[in-house]
């Protein structure tokens, strides 16, 4: 899939591996990486890939149910969040990964939550890009 019209771009630079860092290239952000315990790790005080997929697929997946419930008028709670939780593991070329979506409407009727959340996850990049390639599961809290 070829994106058409390139809104916004950004740069993250990591060395060290799974041990080292990352940086955004404008300085807004500098991560300290470390391997989890069950991965052969340290475990320690700093991030690692799964985790950030986490935060980035949670809060796009956010985004996108906000884009939806404006531009289709469909309601939705301020309240409203969605937890992803990332698991990795082997596949028979290498590791892969999976996503459950956990997300929290409150004050939304449940068929009307599962419209906007299906609706969502059409438009979410993240959906996009994992579309064929991992196991996304969508839960309504």
């Amino acid at each position: 899939m070829t994106v058409e019209n390139v809104l916004y771009k950004t740069t993250m630079k990591s060395s060290g591996g799974r041990e080292g860092s990352s940086q955004a290239e404008d300085g807004s952000l500098e991560l300290t990486l470390s391997t989890p315990k069950e991965l052969g790790g340290a475990g320690g005080n700093g991030t690692n890939p799964e985790q950030l997929f986490a935060a980035g697929y949670s809060a796009c997946f956010l985004g996108a149910m906000k884009f939806v419930a404006q531009r289709d008028k469909l309601p939705i709670s301020p309240d409203v969040s969605v937890q992803a939780t990332v698991g990795i593991g082997t596949i028979p070329t290498g590791f892969g990964i999976e996503v459950d979506l956990l997300i929290d409407l409150p004050g939304v009727e449940r068929e009307q939550a599962q419209e906007l959340i299906n609706r969502a996850h059409i438009v979410c990049p993240y959906s996009n890009a994992t579309q064929g390639n991992i196991n996304v599961r969508l839960s309504l809290a």
